[in-house]
């Protein structure tokens, strides 16, 4: 969308504060690193927030999180813990396996954190 399209404002709107998460796929196979934080600092509402450790693997990696749940379950409650230190409400990222994973931590331990896909963010406010 914003390479290709030239397109960073949709006219989305979506009222608090957001972290967002880099996919091990979307970072490290397509490279894509800016271009959602792009679209993410144009929807209407959003204050946008780094959090610490953003490009560490959140754990899920396929059958990683079968194989090693431990492992796996430990590098989430780090990856929500550097969430939760931003005050966020949201938690958003490009891939659903990781906000599965992530979600399911979050829940877990009762925390108020919502994760949400970036194309439902985009969809916000029609």
């Amino acid at each position: 969308m914003v390479k290709v399209l030239q397109v960073e404002h949709v006219g989305a709107v979506l009222n608090g504060k957001a972290t967002y998460h880099d996919s091990c796929a979307g970072l490290r196979e397509c490279r894509i690193k800016e271009e959602p934080r792009k679209l993410l600092s144009h929807v209407k509402g959003l204050e946008l927030h780094e959090m610490n450790d953003v490009e560490t693997c959140c754990g899920f990696g396929g059958t990683f999180a079968v194989k090693f749940e431990p492992i796996s379950i430990g590098m989430g409650e780090q990856k929500v813990e550097n969430a939760l230190l931003t005050k966020a409400n949201y938690l958003i990222s490009t891939d659903l396996s990781c906000l599965m994973h992530l979600d399911g931590y979050i829940k877990n331990k009762g925390y108020s954190l919502q994760t949400m896909h970036i194309a439902d963010v985009l969809a916000s406010g029609w």
